[in-house]
């Protein structure tokens, strides 16, 4: 299982949750390559902005003094919300050789069910037309995808909604996050 290095602040709360007893300062973050929620404790006179990239990995951590655990989904602040979807549009255009090889690589769940169905707006006649042409040649870019294979979904769009879907609200099947 790959540890995380970096983290990604998406909101920081100086006086702890307005709802809750203690009020010291809480990160909330998301891991960079696993993209599990996390929810940090800076150091003390320590100042955190949102978007900004901090050390979690095992060494001396200048800024965090160290991992609360997993940030429940529930828990998630509205700035939070807002900086996750900027932070899963640029993850996928980044990454986007990663997603692209998911769709090369996509298998079949069950008899019933393909990966790529878990996608929003896949059904089973898109996941066929993709098959069919990674069949020829495997895709090369998420615009190659589209050129190929006619009256899909924006394949950028879906990874990044599935990722979202996955971040904010429990999933029988997870693809993206660990």
């Amino acid at each position: 299982m790959d540890k995380e290095d970096n983290a990604i602040i998406l909101d920081y709360l100086p006086y702890g949750y307005p709802m809750g007893g203690n009020h010291s300062p809480v990160a909330q973050a998301i891991g960079e390559k696993t993209l599990v929620l996390l929810e940090l404790i800076p150091r003390r006179g320590i100042t955190l902005t949102t978007g900004e990239k901090v050390y979690i990995g095992p060494d001396k951590r200048d800024k965090i003094y160290y991992i609360s655990g997993r940030l429940p989904r529930d828990k998630l602040t509205e700035t939070a919300k807002i900086q996750l979807q900027s932070f899963v549009e640029k993850v996928v255009a980044e990454q986007e050789k990663k997603f692209v090889d998911f769709f090369n690589q996509a298998q079949p769940m069950n008899t019933r069910l393909h990966q790529l169905e878990l996608l929003p707006g896949f059904g089973k006649k898109h996941t066929e037309d993709l098959i069919k042409a990674r069949e020829e040649k495997p895709f090369e870019s998420f615009e190659d995808l589209k050129k190929r294979v006619s009256n899909i979904p924006d394949p950028k769009k879906a990874i990044e909604k599935r990722i979202i879907e996955e971040l904010s609200e429990r999933q029988r099947f997870n693809l993206f996050v660990r």
